[in-house]
């Protein structure tokens, strides 16, 4: 990552200008851009009590961020994938949203926009807690099958309790409801024209926009590895926990 020269007398808005993702770098140490237009860095350091050099540190860790690939999950086992999601979902609760609804809540909407930022401060929370619900369903039923599935493969229950617990809960059930879950952000794309703004638009708006579709992007990312990765690994293992309990029945 370039950092610029005089980094420290750059305004604010200018680093953001030049790259949006400094703008949640600094949410993540407290500050929120918006509120310091003019302000250089150094100034609004001094305010938060934060080194430079700190900011510096963790732009340059984001840059080399890398997530990995739908093939490098697919070759590990399952309880690796769901410590994977299970990860993505820590983060996308304590930093994505956080830093969204901060955005939504605290930019004064400038002239042009002030119907539109009214209709997303209703909107958004709405979308999170609908968002969070929709985690702690899966964490608690589809994560928690897959643990008991493999308790059962494991033969950590007996053969009663485990065919009670086969019957509750079946995979292709979740992955059912699953898919009604898919397009969570349909309402958002649709108040914003698809995050089209013209390039006059406020420093604010081209931010708040760019972050909302990068949101979209990972979670249509995640969507896609659950559907297509953990949703078949969760069958299978599920097909063979049954067959190897026919077999124990039969030979019982």
């Amino acid at each position: 990552m370039q950092v610029p020269q005089n980094f420290n007398k750059t305004s604010v808005a200018d680093l953001v200008s030049d790259n949006y993702v400094f703008a949640s770098v600094l949410h993540y140490f407290g500050i929120s851009f918006y509120q310091y237009p003019t302000d250089s860095l150094e100034q609004v350091c001094k305010k938060h009590r934060v080194k430079p050099n700190q900011l510096i540190a963790e732009l340059e860790s984001w840059a080399v961020r890398k997530e990995p690939t739908p093939e490098d999950l697919f070759l590990n086992p399952i309880e690796v994938l769901v410590a994977y999601l299970k990860k993505k979902h820590y983060y996308f609760v304590r930093q994505e949203l956080p830093f969204l609804s901060n955005l939504i809540s605290g930019i004064q909407a400038e002239k042009g926009y002030e119907s539109l930022m009214a209709d997303l401060k209703m909107m958004f929370p709405l979308f999170v807690e609908d968002f969070i619900h929709h985690i702690h369903e899966e964490e608690s039923r589809l994560f928690k099958r897959i643990e008991l599935l493999q308790d059962i493969e494991e033969g950590n229950f007996a053969l009663h309790d485990a065919l009670t617990i086969l019957e509750k809960d079946p995979v292709r059930i979740l992955a059912e409801e699953h898919e009604i879950h898919d397009d969570e952000m349909e309402g958002i794309r649709r108040l914003t024209d698809n995050y089209s703004l013209s390039d006059s638009a406020p420093l604010t708006m081209k931010v708040l926009f760019h972050e909302l579709q990068n949101f979209e992007r990972e979670l249509t990312i995640h969507a896609q590895i659950e559907d297509e990765l953990l949703f078949p690994k969760a069958v299978e293992l599920e097909k063979e926990v049954l067959r190897m309990i026919h077999q124990k029945i039969r030979t019982n």
